[in-house]
């Protein structure tokens, strides 16, 4: 109960009081934007006098805050980098390690497409890799236009554009095209992509759902079973998705916890996560992951579980790899 893990205050009496004051600093994510926005607008009207700020400089971009003590909390499409946990610990900065929901990265096109609708994780290759990349659409599948592909992506900064080409790259040492129109703002990438024939790009499901009259999702064609799978919350939980679904992340500094508003706002993040999360177009994790996150704020138990000892990355499903026998720290 989340009464008894953030200072065994009920919900009303939490309420009613209006009496907690403070600044609560957060950056990072433009996907996890939406979410942790909810959360502060939530939370403001339960404690008026509490500051808090949420900023999306990307997820690359509020590690480099985060990790040297310039926020309390740093949103996250993709789990901690060892270079960015080892700032962390030459700073002196322990944090948890929050997953809060499922996003589907999602591919899309111009609404108007009639016949983008499906890619092989092969065909991204060929559209994206640098060296190999595909010029015209007609170089990807035969029957496509002759016409030049035009990409819209995030920034280099960004925890999407990262976890992209971890996909598709892999451990090939290779680099993705250089020629994409990038952005950190993802209704810059909307505006991109919808506004321009033959084009296709990339960002978190949520962007898709609140665009769907300009833009069309690319279904993409699951390596395992072959299908043709489209985002959508159920093939986003079940992992049928693949390989675009993954978790979301907040890292709170272990140390700002200590404070009473930074401690409160958690509680009240985590006990409405799902809800948040769904209403903003993502999927809620399983209820048994947001009470192993309670659990390592309760026990003080600080560190990444998506990092091995000898700060190797740790892959699979979240409801794995968030174990407290993974904890690094």
């Amino acid at each position: 109960m989340m009464v008894l893990l953030f200072g065994g205050v009920s919900p009303l009496a939490e309420a009613q009081n209006s009496g907690l004051l403070g600044n609560v600093a957060i950056d990072g994510s433009s996907t996890v934007y939406p979410i942790s926005e909810a959360a502060a607008s939530g939370f403001q009207k339960q404690y008026p006098q509490v500051k808090v700020s949420v900023g999306i400089s990307g997820t690359g971009g509020g590690f480099k805050r985060f990790t040297v003590g310039d926020t309390d909390i740093s949103d996250a499409s993709r789990p901690i980098k060892d270079s960015e946990f080892k700032a962390a610990r030459e700073s002196g900065i322990n944090f948890f390690e929050l997953p809060v929901a499922y996003d589907g990265l999602t591919l899309v096109a111009r609404k108007s497409n009639t016949w983008l609708n499906e890619l092989t994780i092969e065909e991204i290759k060929t559209i994206f890799l640098a060296g190999s990349a595909a010029k015209k659409w007609s170089d990807v599948r035969k029957g496509w236009p002759d016409e030049e592909i035009r990409i819209f992506a995030p920034g280099t900064d960004s925890g999407t554009f990262d976890y992209f080409k971890e996909v598709v790259v892999g451990k090939t040492g290779a680099s993705l095209r250089s020629d994409m129109s990038t952005s950190e703002d993802d209704n810059v990438l909307v505006t991109g992509v919808s506004g321009t024939p033959n084009s296709v790009g990339f960002f978190g499901v949520a962007y898709y759902d609140e665009n769907k009259d300009k833009l069309k999702s690319v279904a993409i064609v699951n390596p395992k079973t072959g299908d043709a799978v489209s985002p959508t919350p159920e093939t986003i939980e079940s992992g049928t998705y693949a390989p675009f679904s993954r978790p979301l992340f907040i890292y709170v500094n272990s140390e700002s916890f200590k404070r009473p508003e930074v401690r409160k706002f958690i509680g009240y993040y985590l006990q409405n996560a799902p809800k948040m999360a769904s209403s903003a177009g993502y999927v809620a994790l399983p209820a048994s992951i947001y009470k192993e996150a309670m659990m390592r704020c309760r026990k003080d138990k600080t560190g990444t579980h998506y990092l091995t000892p000898e700060l190797e990355k740790r892959t699979g499903p979240v409801t794995e790899i968030y174990q407290e026998s993974n904890l690094v720290n």
